[in-house]
């Protein structure tokens, strides 16, 4: 390299790190952050949003506002930050669906590990596999043996094809060796009202939507997806303690932000989410929501979404589950 190129490549790379200093300054960003969730107001996923929002609005003093873009199972939010302005100032709340399921489901118009850039981890949550008292059982081992005594019979609802519910009743399927037939539905609320009214004989549902109705005594709780039994649901076994260890089927949420988004501002929002997560004010009232913060590294949640991506598919191509 003759020293004309040399001082040439020398100036270019002192811009670009200078220009990587600029954005990382450019911290809270000067205009209004815009917080994306792919689902209507009013459920679980506006309410953490709402709450997570409020507080960082709080700690940086920049205004965080909630944009709920709902439909096709959150994908249209997913699409929508894609194609986002890389500049810091978009944020989505995105879900294990559009990030880990639907690419393997349906047709989607964006790569979750190429068009999103992971930032923190958001909250968890357990579905809780739910039955109208037709059904005859209590117990999840009753469930299996009537499912097994009878194959095909037995349905079970979702919210919607390649969503977290329906993928919860396809490994259970896959683990206990029955064949439940899948219903999907286009929300929660629905869904409820068709296993209240034994239109429908299971649900795996979110839990803030059937515990008010497990504890006036309409449904009976079977089981929960998740590893261990939640503080609000100390009373319901999980799948896995009873008889099928190591299932997990948890719903999640989690920050994402377009892809291009400069990594330093990538590193700045999620010391800010973590830090929020980590609120005791936060952490009480998303609990309430039964909801359980899961802050990390952008690279943790990098990697568990990998992990998951792989579950998720295989279950896909052993299940052949498709949108239709």
């Amino acid at each position: 390299m003759n020293k004309r190129r040399f001082l040439h490549a020398t100036a270019l790379a002192c811009a670009l790190c200078l220009a990587g200093a600029g954005h990382a300054q450019d911290f809270p960003p000067k205009k209004a952050v815009t917080l994306v969730v792919g689902f209507a107001p009013g459920g679980a996923a506006d309410a953490a949003a709402r709450l997570i929002a409020k507080k960082l609005d709080e700690d940086l003093g920049q205004t965080v506002i909630v944009d709920n873009r709902a439909g096709a199972g959150g994908n249209i939010a997913h699409q929508y930050v894609a194609n986002g302005p890389a500049d810091g100032s978009m944020l989505l709340f995105g879900s294990i669906g559009p990030l880990t399921i639907a690419p393997h489901v349906m047709k989607v118009n964006y790569d979750p590990f190429k068009d999103l850039a992971p930032v923190s981890g958001g909250v968890n949550f357990p579905n809780v596999l739910v039955v109208h008292k037709g059904v005859g059982v209590k117990t999840l081992g009753e469930f299996v043996a009537l499912a097994k005594k009878k194959p095909g019979s037995i349905d079970f609802a979702s919210t919607g094809a390649g969503s977290a519910s329906h993928l919860a009743g396809e490994l259970f399927n896959q683990r206990a060796g029955i064949d439940m037939v899948h219903v999907p539905y286009k929300g929660g609320a629905p869904a409820l009202q068709d296993l209240l009214g034994q239109r429908i004989a299971s649900y795996f549902s979110a839990p803030p939507t059937a515990l008010p109705q497990v504890e006036a005594g309409h449904l009976i709780p079977l089981a929960t997806t998740g590893l261990t039994r939640p503080a609000y649901m100390p009373n319901i076994p999980t799948v896995a303690e009873s008889g099928y260890p190591g299932f997990e089927a948890l719903n999640w949420y989690a920050f994402v932000a377009p892809g291009k988004t400069p990594a330093p501002l990538l590193d700045r929002w999620n010391q800010a989410i973590v830090k929020v997560l980590a609120d005791p004010g936060v952490k009480d009232a998303l609990n309430k929501h039964g909801l359980t913060p899961q802050p990390t590294t952008r690279a943790e949640l990098a990697a568990f979404m990998k992990q998951e991506d792989a579950k998720w598919s295989a279950i896909v191509r052993d299940r052949k589950i498709t949108a239709n």
